[in-house]
């Protein structure tokens, strides 16, 4: 396996871990309940994740396939590729970004989220695997607010997106211990 490779599933495993870690944090009869009326609920972050990974997956994939039958080259370079991906960028809060109607949540239960969530998962590694050797820098794909985004930079926006409604939840958590 590629060292890019390996960087990006084991970023996307911590990552995978740290939203597990908030979800459980969030006591079982509050995961389904939204903490104010334009909020979501841990349930509906979880399945807004699932949406966008499953959708993802299904993109990547396409264009890893296209570039490979185009002729795209092995991946030369065995830097780290994480420091080159502006994850920060995703994992800040501080400006709240409004979801594409295709993103929002549809009123999934929580265990039905999460099960959409290990699905979507699938959907991206294999993705990320059809890449493995690959130039994955080339394969490019435009994000609607950051812009054109390598496949790298998707992968690493999957798991930096992750954390990002990680730290959503911790929100959820610590805003019902305060009130």
């Amino acid at each position: 396996m590629h060292p890019r490779t390996r960087e990006l599933l084991d970023y996307l495993a911590a990552q995978r871990a740290c939203l597990r870690e908030a979800f459980d944090a969030v006591p079982p009869s509050l995961r389904d309940v939204p903490p104010a009326s334009d909020l979501w609920s841990a349930a509906g972050i979880v399945e807004h994740l699932a949406i966008i990974e499953a959708r993802l997956g299904g993109i990547l994939s396409t264009k890893i396939a296209d570039a490979r039958a185009n002729g795209l080259a092995a991946e030369t370079c065995v830097d780290p590729i994480l420091p080159a991906i502006d994850t920060a960028k995703v994992l800040n809060r501080s400006t709240r970004v409004k979801s594409p109607p295709t993103g929002v949540p549809t009123g999934l239960a929580a265990d039905a989220a999460w099960a959409a969530l290990e699905r979507a998962t699938v959907s991206v590694h294999e993705a990320l695997m059809s890449g493995d050797g690959l130039a994955l820098d080339t394969v490019m794909h435009p994000h609607p607010l950051f812009g054109p985004m390598s496949a790298y930079s998707w992968f690493g926006f999957i798991a930096a997106h992750e954390g990002r409604h990680a730290d959503q939840m911790r929100e959820i958590v610590a805003n019902k211990v305060a009130s």
